[in-house]
């Protein structure tokens, strides 16, 4: 099997890291110019909740692929 056993810790990590960097990065470093019907920076609670939720998940995925 492709990456063996370890592929869903495999991709939590990837999806956790992704959802955690680029929330971050939406809050850090905003579009210099919002198109048209687009917010102008992203909502800063929810942007927080998904990256908390995104280091969750990357955490988990690596002491998963860690101790097994």
């Amino acid at each position: 099997m492709f990456l063996g056993d370890q592929l869903l810790a495999y991709l939590v990590l990837a999806m956790g890291g992704a959802l955690l960097v680029g929330n971050l990065l939406a809050l850090i470093k905003p579009p210099p110019e919002a198109k048209e019907g687009e917010l102008e920076r992203a909502p800063v609670a929810r942007s927080l909740v998904m990256a908390i939720i995104g280091l969750i998940a990357a955490v988990w995925a690596i002491a998963s692929l860690v101790s097994g």
